[in-house]
């Protein structure tokens, strides 16, 4: 199943609230560059970024990524993982990152559970903050993870369970690809 970017996504929200780039900018507290380089560009962007994009326009992370709901249990395939991706754009520059949502279709989810795949040799090393709580667990490669003035490294099958209202960043560690599943919970 194809769903839309997460560009267009966030777009089509901002704009159904007429709100402008700047207006969506400054309520989410990143620069209007950034929000144009995802919605213009398809530029993928940290799990912090989306939260804080998501709650400025009064909407749940899975929001994004939802197409249609389903009953419960809400079973999503491997092999459909493609269909639910929120920025996968093909293109895997330095840093690059696909997040696969695990809930799409889960209407009245209070959790956002993700697949993210991370290419290496990216250069983000802001921390963002936000509401709520994050539990990662690594599948393949290996994962930093800067929590406060802490970094860690996780390697396959370390998890990492944080109040994400501490700054942190996750991000591909070393010459490999990484793999991780993510759950963030957002107070609404």
């Amino acid at each position: 199943m194809h769903s839309p970017k997460l560009g267009a996504r966030i777009r089509a929200l901002r704009e159904e609230r007429q709100l402008s780039r700047e207006e969506l900018a400054r309520k989410a507290q990143i620069s209007p560059e950034r929000l144009a380089a995802i919605e213009d560009h398809g530029e993928s962007a940290a799990l912090g970024v989306l939260v804080k994009i998501s709650r400025a326009l009064g909407a749940r992370l899975g929001t994004f990524t939802d197409d249609a709901a389903c009953s419960d249990p809400c079973v999503v395939r491997a092999e459909e993982r493609s269909g639910a991706s929120l920025a996968q754009t093909g293109v895997h520059r330095p840093g690059h990152m696909d997040y696969h949502s695990l809930g799409r279709g889960k209407a009245d989810r209070h959790m956002e559970p993700f697949y993210i795949e991370m290419e290496p040799g990216g250069t983000e090393t802001e921390t963002g903050a936000h509401e709520g709580e994050e539990f990662i667990v690594v599948l393949r490669g290996k994962v930093r993870l800067v929590y406060g003035a802490q970094t860690i490294v996780l390697n396959p099958g370390d998890s990492a369970y944080y109040n994400s209202v501490v700054p942190h960043l996750v991000a591909c560690e070393g010459d490999e690809p990484a793999a991780i599943h993510a759950v963030v919970y957002v107070p609404f």
